[in-house]
């Protein structure tokens, strides 16, 4: 047990160790190692320590009459007893020239003989026929403890106000070339910083400062040099050599009498800097700083610099009018879309780079089409989740018709023969397969979710930069989810050194962001479906196929019960066949969702087994990032716990509706759901396709289809109806190859059989003939 025993002065103070043995008293000082492990003791003992360690400490007078040290304002006894310890050192009568708030015995101080107020400032004064200076102190009443006691701690600041204390009451000081060297150096902050005020003559202006000024035409290194300024105004060349050849602190321009700072003259001595790299000074024009001897300093660009940082400082403005949308595009770009063509065609044509951060659903891939199709016939590489492959080429195909597109994934991959177009890889393609890519000349190199690439040191991070290409172009709806590194990853692969080194970067702006806005906004476009002009050209609801490619295990599974069980549907007829065809049909859909879900493995790992899966961990991802909600309907309540227990895993907060649902907790889940306390909400199509509003979603997942598009848009319309205020994305998820895209096709394109579908759902398919069941369930493609 630890008792503390308050006494006065505070450091005299005691804490009390208690055991069956007995007691043990040690002082305050001498047990503070002990008691910061102790789970009571601990935290105070650490906060103590961190407001001594702050400089919270002044001078004062315990009731007895004692010199004590305290913490500002703090009132708690073993807080005081600790602040009034730690200063005793040693060194402490040195500093403060005697014993009283030095020395450990205590010292009897005369009532009213300590303010701990007392605030002294620093008065100076100048012979202009001399250039003498002088220096006084100035405080409130008179010369007493106290005001010694703040001189001393002043003295740490500027040492040179020792000299004040050599006599019973301060006089004036003399103060040489050298101590004011010393002041205008870098002393002036430390005392302002100890709470001293610096008071100059009125007649002396102190309005020289001193500047980067970057100059020099693009590629290669640009100059950088000094420039010294008078009220913002640039010194002449004559009066920097008046400036450069004065050695003493004081001189005259412009009819009037100036403070030099030694630096400063240093500067008009030597105005020539080592040059930087384009980039860099593009980085240095944009923020208006530079380093220079491991400090930054404000810098100016002129000239053709100066004209790129004024072209592209608003990423959102300055457009040519003349960029328009290409006549190839199979589509019309809205407004904020071609407004996105234009921002990347302006900062690619200059080989900067640039990150397209639009919120998902505001057209990136579009744009981007529409980017290929203007910078001409070289091909252009994109890097995506797997997941995103099938999407990719189908708008590709949709709104460049005729424009080559081929994968560079699987087994079968190659870039023979290739001269134009778009190629799709990913990034573990794009890893194992670097220095292949590498070999071809690239137009454009876009790295798509680039999140993926947010930790600069992956080997996929790494292998994307090895990858050379004429402009880079990165997409994603989260530029940042954790940190300012991740921003770093995008922006310094897109523009390389524009940001630089990392350790730099971190050690400029982690905790400290001000300042880094004009730096990245050039470089990063990012609009919001809030944002004013953009969620108004959006249509009310947006409906995307969204196409994956399965795994080898769905492959495998989908090809083996294709062949066990056509074989047993040949050898039928009537309601056994009937029955046969619909255990199929179901099999190959949770085959397409999930082998577990197949295999009935309610607990087994689900992650990298299914490319459904894989998209909709890709979707919920920025769906949260974006503050956004999601409903996600499935038809099989098995699939839905096993999707509900994988993002749990994932930390996400979901909650589960079906059939079986009390109706209690079913409204319960609504409350929860509509006031954001679960943004995912998993629901079975049949229990969720009526009777709910769920209109805080923005977003709808099917995650498999009901091959009925009616029965689909009623589970749809819980979050497109009447009190929705937001557009919402609906995304259909399909398996490439399979049963699901050939039935999506056939409702895209309301074919005879669609027609029959919309009637019937899944039976209509059990009175096909052999021939047209082997054609919709065979297995197409390549894994």
């Amino acid at each position: 047990m630890i008792e503390f025993e308050p006494a006065d002065p505070p450091r005299a103070s005691q804490f009390v160790f208690r055991d069956s043995d007995g007691a043990v008293r040690v002082p305050v000082g001498a047990a503070l190692p002990t008691v910061l492990h102790d789970e009571h003791w601990g935290p105070r003992a650490r906060q103590a320590l961190r407001l001594v360690a702050a400089g919270k400490i002044v001078p004062a007078i315990s009731p007895a009459g004692y010199d004590i040290w305290k913490i500002d304002g703090d009132t708690d006894e073993f807080t005081n007893a600790v602040a009034d310890t730690l200063p005793r050192t040693p060194a402490a009568p040195l500093v403060l020239g005697g014993q009283a708030f030095a020395a450990w015995e205590p010292q009897q101080m005369p009532r009213g003989s300590l303010d701990a107020t007392v605030r002294v400032a620093l008065r100076l004064t100048v012979d202009f026929d001399t250039a003498e200076f002088r220096a006084s102190l100035e405080f409130p009443g008179d010369w007493t403890a106290a005001t010694m006691l703040a001189v001393r701690r002043a003295a740490v600041a500027w040492p040179v106000l020792e000299r004040f204390l050599d006599d019973t009451e301060p006089g004036e000081l003399i103060l040489g070339d050298q101590e004011m060297g010393e002041l205008l150096g870098g002393a002036i902050q430390r005392l302002d910083d100890a709470g001293v005020d610096v008071l100059w003559p009125s007649e002396l202006a102190r309005s020289l400062a001193a500047r980067a000024v970057i100059s020099g035409g693009p590629g290669g290194e640009v100059d950088l040099n000094w420039q010294v300024t008078l009220a913002g105004q640039a010194l002449s060349d004559a009066e920097i050599e008046v400036l450069a050849e004065a050695h003493r602190p004081l001189v005259r321009l412009r009819d009037q009498w100036l403070l030099v700072d030694p630096a400063l003259a240093r500067k008009a001595r030597d105005r020539t800097l080592k040059p930087l790299p384009t980039i860099e000074a593009l980085g240095a024009a944009l923020t208006g700083s530079t380093e220079v001897d491991g400090q930054y300093v404000p810098a100016v660009a002129t000239g053709w610099l100066e004209s790129l940082r004024q072209r592209i400082s608003d990423p959102d403005a300055g457009f040519d009018d003349d960029v328009r949308q290409p006549a190839a595009l199979a589509a019309t770009l809205r407004d904020y879309q071609l407004r996105g063509l234009r921002w990347l065609d302006r900062m690619t044509s200059l080989g900067l780079g640039g990150c397209l951060a639009d919120d998902m659903g505001l057209g990136k891939t579009i744009t981007l089409i529409a980017l290929h199709l203007r910078r001409g016939s070289k091909p252009t590489l994109v890097v995506c989740p797997a997941s995103l492959l099938g999407n990719w080429e189908r708008e590709i195909t949709k709104f460049a018709p005729g424009t080559p597109v081929r994968r560079f994934h699987g087994t079968a991959r190659s870039l023979d023969g290739l001269d134009s177009g778009f190629v799709l890889t990913t990034y573990g393609t794009m890893r194992v397969d670097a220095e292949t890519l590498a070999q071809q000349d690239w137009d454009l190199l876009v790295a798509d979710e680039a999140q993926h690439v947010k930790n600069p040191g992956s080997g996929t991070a790494k292998a994307l930069r090895t990858i050379p290409s004429s402009a880079r172009v990165a997409l994603t709806g989260t530029p940042v989810e954790n940190n300012l590194s991740e921003l770093w990853a995008i922006l310094d692969w897109t523009t390389p050194g524009l940001l630089g080194p990392l350790t730099a970067f971190r050690a400029r702006w982690d905790g400290n962001p001000t300042g880094l806005a004009p730096l990245v906004r050039p470089f990063l476009l990012r609009r919001r479906k809030s944002d004013p002009g953009i969620a108004p050209e959006l249509p009310p609801k947006t409906e995307t196929d969204r196409p994956v490619a399965l795994t080898r295990e769905q492959a495998g599974l989908y090809q083996a019960l294709v062949d066990e069980v056509m074989a047993q549907i040949k050898a039928s007829s009537g309601i056994a066949r009937r029955g046969l065809i619909m255990k199929l049909l179901t099999g190959l859909k949770q085959i397409c969702n999930h082998p577990a879900q197949f295999l009935k493995e309610p607990k087994t790992e689900l992650a990298g087994r299914s490319g459904k899966l894989e998209l909709l961990d890709e979707l919920v991802g920025t769906i949260l990032a974006e503050d956004g909600s999601v409903l996600v309907f499935t038809q099989y309540v098995t699939m839905a716990r096993l999707l509900e227990r994988h993002l749990r895993d994932l930390g996400v907060t979901t909650q589960l509706l079906h059939g079986g649902t009390p109706v209690a907790v079913r409204e319960e889940m609504v409350r929860r759901f509509q006031n954001g306390e679960a943004p995912v909400f998993l629901l079975s199509l049949k229990a969720a396709g009526t009777g709910l509003n769920l209109t805080r979603a923005d977003h709808v997942v099917h995650y498999d289809r009901w091959w009925n598009p009616a029965v689909e848009d009623q589970a749809t319309d819980r979050a497109y109806r009447i009190g929705q205020t937001r557009p919402v994305q609906v995304h259909r998820l399909i398996a490439e190859g399979t049963l699901e895209d050939r039935i999506a096709e056939m409702l895209r394109e309301k074919k005879k059989l669609a027609d029959t579908v919309l009637g019937q759902g899944e039976a209509a398919l059990t009175e096909l003939s052999d021939a047209e069941l082997a054609d919709l369930i065979e297995l197409r493609g390549t894994w």
